[in-house]
């Protein structure tokens, strides 16, 4: 009988449909989705994010209208109306972390409102008074929330029903993007009944167990339900009989039949739906990986996002894609510029001369207004050129000591971005014409950086042609591509204790009204490079000549066993750049004597000569009678810090030199509660090798001949003595050289409510010394330093020098090709 009256609404929508005079290409459940022509000229807010011709709801067309008994409709679009309500079901046990996080991301972008729904008795979480939270009367959070959903719909009808077109019901474990359902909504029109979202029927073992009709289906409800005002009044009334006849304990299911059964509308048979309202089946783990997939870009919709603190990362990394997206289009606007003044024939640096306040509001257009162009630069000298990297599979650099190796994490993430867009231009127009080209590898290319203009990618590109529309077919082809990821304005903000400083705007920049200046404020941070400089410079001067503020107490930390004369380089080092200058220091040093060290008194003379000298600073020696250990060594030393204020603690090696810069740069890079800083030092190679006389010219000399940035050391570093309580502290445990820096910095790296700063530093050098690995350190701590020892040696290219010029060469090169040859076996 149900199979019948289907039927007959079908018929019934079908010459109704016809009558209308609309086309409507009509289909079955699994032979494919089904669409028709949008007649609206609202479908072009749809098309700018989803190039189709299509509506995107044509099957429900056919039934749109609805059947016997139904409603009248409620007409056109009220203006006065707000175009969407959002109701999220949550628990109590939930209230604190997921529904506060999608009220503080995307909750807080909807064009319209947000409410959350939980069980009776609930309340706002503390900290949070302005939740919207309603908690429904005989409600509880038993699972499946089949009373909680109906009673949700019932009360958004109303309470709301006359001031929003279009409602949803959402999880709390969502996450929307508003910009793009907004857009979506807009371009249909809300007073027809639509019930929209992916489309379901159960799976495998659930086929035929959920009284569904062969042309029945159901929105699945985790991606999220859309449904218009029409559809949320037909259905509103009838939500009791709804709750009174459940076939399942299905939530999604049977509201998919309440609606099917009042409001005469089945959910949208769209394959899009799937790509739209996009669900992961990696249950707990999804999203918490890279987010850079082509599913992330075009979803309006991602579930499940079951850790909350996901929800933040998401909604940061989607605020990082509109950035993306405006400064595409403040790029383009540049061109624009460039190309209407060309057209005037006055060059654009003419015009902007004559304006300097519009230079100061639109930025550099005669740099960022130029064409694409792999011809931007144009060397004048050989040594200008800007020599290309070959790609085929690995990386082919004639600049590099490593001429074929792995492509770099960083430049394998920008491919990655230059083939997404690359593919989303190629299938804009995809539907139209029929056809999905999709990417397979890249055959080979070229690469190269230039430093004022951006990156440069040549690239022969395989893909796979699928025509679905008249002859079907699938074949590879080639595409190549000539790209350019073109930089944009310089963007400067200045940071202070980790805060950013709002400069008083300047009210005196130019002439026009009020309305003009708020115009163009938002092209302001479009500025180019040359602006961006410009206000650099004008910031640092006005720095300069502010009361100067106390600096921050640095205590040097400092562990040290025997090597005296080390320690002596150390002291006067110290003493010139510190003391001399009376610069805000303390120096902790934490001394292992050792009965074989007879240095140990000559160490205590020469600190009190220090001190003599320097009575205003703390300069102390704490003696430990034990084995050495570098983490019971800073251990001791954090613990002699006491002050709860001047608590900045420097971890340091004896063999380190610096300047008065390292100082500036550790004040500034570490800030309480927030940043640690753990800097890249700069490590020599034996002097005996690079040099001709075997002594260093100077310590500052930075080249790759002269030593290694170490990028995998840690063991000097910036903190605060609560930040490193906060983290657990050192690892005492361990005992002799290595290991307890990684530990500590894996411990920073943990800590969520902490970020590390990690960068080079010219000026912090690590001079070069023997290094005598321990027969008494573990195995792993052996291999570390036996590592480190091979590392300082020299450059890959003075050893090469070194083998090619020795008279047992042929050994060596026999050495290293049956080496060669065991490895790649």
């Amino acid at each position: 009988m149900a199979a019948r009256r289907s039927k007959l609404s079908w018929a019934c929508g079908l010459i109704l449909g016809l009558a209308a005079g609309l086309v409507i290409l009509g289909g079955r459940p699994g032979s494919g989705p089904t669409v028709s022509r949008c007649q609206g000229a609202d479908e072009q807010a749809f098309d700018s994010m989803y190039p189709v011709e299509e509506d995107p709801f044509a099957v429900i067309g056919l039934d749109a209208e609805g059947g016997e008994g139904d409603p009248p409709s409620r007409g056109p679009t009220d203006p006065r109306r707000s175009l969407l309500f959002v109701g999220v079901m949550t628990a109590k046990k939930y209230l604190a972390t997921r529904a506060v996080a999608v009220h503080e991301t995307w909750g807080k972008e909807l064009p319209g409102k947000i409410a959350f729904f939980s069980s009776e008795g609930s309340r706002r979480p503390p900290g949070h008074p302005r939740l919207p939270l309603v908690a429904l009367r005989g409600v509880d959070d038993s699972y499946p929330p089949q009373k909680k959903s109906f009673l949700m719909l019932q009360y958004m009808w109303e309470n709301y029903g006359d001031r929003f077109e279009w409602f949803v019901r959402a999880d709390d474990d969502v996450y929307m993007r508003p910009d793009r359902l907004a857009a979506l909504l807009r371009s249909v029109d809300s007073s027809r009944a639509y019930f929209v979202g992916q489309a379901g029927r159960g799976n495998q073992e659930e086929f035929g167990s959920l009284s569904l009709e062969y042309d029945e289906n159901f929105c699945m409800g985790g991606p999220g339900v859309v449904l218009s005002r029409e559809t949320l009044a037909r259905v509103a009334p009838h939500v009791r009989a709804c709750l009174g006849n459940l076939y399942t304990t299905h939530e999604d299911v049977e509201l998919g039949r309440c609606v099917r059964r009042f409001a005469r509308v089945s959910c949208t048979w769209s394959y899009e739906m799937q790509t739209i309202l996009y669900h992961n089946s990696s249950g707990k783990d999804a999203f918490t990986g890279s987010l850079k997939m082509k599913e992330v870009h075009r979803a309006i919709t991602l579930h499940p996002i079951k850790r909350h603190n996901h929800l933040y990362r998401i909604h940061n990394y989607m605020k990082g894609l509109k950035i993306h997206d405006a400064q595409q289009r403040i790029l383009q606007l540049h061109r624009d510029l460039a190309a209407m003044t060309a057209l005037l024939g006055r060059p654009i640096n003419q015009v902007i001369s004559e304006r300097p306040f519009h230079s100061k509001l639109i930025g550099d257009s005669s740099m960022l207004g130029l064409k694409p162009s792999l011809h931007k630069f144009q060397p004048r000298v050989e040594q200008d050129v800007i020599e290309w990297d070959f790609i085929y599979r690995s990386l082919y650099s004639s600049s590099n000591l490593n001429p074929r190796r792995r492509m770099e994490s960083a430049l394998r993430e920008g491919l990655d971005d230059v083939i997404r867009e690359v593919m989303d231009m190629i299938n804009q127009y995809s539907r139209q014409r029929g056809r999905v080209i999709d990417f397979k590898e890249i055959l080979y290319g070229y690469h190269r950086m230039n430093p004022v203009f951006g990156a440069d990618y040549i690239l022969d590109l395989l893909l796979v042609y699928k025509k679905y529309r008249g002859r079907k077919m699938t074949v590879p082809v080639r595409r190549h591509a000539y790209l350019q990821q073109q930089f944009t304005g310089l963007e400067i903000r200045e940071m202070k204790n980790g805060a950013e400083v709002v400069q008083p705007h300047d009210e005196t920049v130019g002439e026009g009204t009020e309305d003009d200046n708020e115009g163009v404020q938002g092209q302001e941070e479009a500025g180019g490079l040359r602006e961006g400089l410009l206000r650099l410079t004008e910031g640092l001067m006005m720095s300069a000549t502010n009361e100067k503020q106390p600096e921050k107490l640095i205590n040097f930390i400092l562990p040290l066993a025997g090597r005296f004369s080390t320690f002596q380089r150390f002291v006067k080092n110290f003493e010139e750049v510190c003391l001399e200058t009376r610069e805000r220091v303390s120096l902790i040093v934490v001394l292992f004597p050792s009965e074989d060290d007879s240095s140990v008194e000559e160490t205590f003379t020469l600190v009190k000569a220090l001190q003599s000298r320097h009575a205003w600073a703390r300069i102390e020696v704490i003696p430990v009678f034990d084995g050495f250990a570098r983490a019971n060594a800073l251990h001791l030393g954090a613990q002699h810090v006491s002050s709860p204020v001047d608590d900045l603690l420097l971890f340091i090696d004896v063999d380190m030199v610096f300047d008065a810069s390292v100082l500036r740069r550790v004040r500034l890079n570490t800030v309480r509660g927030k940043l640690a800083y753990f800097p890249i030092v700069f490590s020599e190679f034996d002097p005996g090798v690079v040099y001709a006389n075997g002594t260093a010219i100077s310590h500052f000399l930075i080249d790759e001949v002269t030593g290694y940035w170490r990028q995998y050391g840690f063991g000097i570093a910036s903190v605060y003595k609560s930040d490193l309580i906060q983290v657990g502290g050192l690892n005492v445990s361990i005992r002799g050289w290595g290991k307890e820096d990684v530990d500590l910095f894996d411990r920073f790296v943990a800590d969520a409510r902490l970020h590390v700063m990690r960068a080079p530093d010219a000026r912090l050098v690590h001079v070069w010394h023997t290094v005598e690995c321990s027969s008494h350190l573990s195995e792993q701590q052996t291999r570390m330093c036996c590592a480190t020892r091979a590392d300082t040696y020299a450059s890959a290219r003075q050893l090469g020098s070194l083998i090619l010029d020795s008279p047992s060469k042929d050994t060596w090169l026999s050495f290293a090709r049956a080496r060669n040859a065991i490895t790649t076996s």
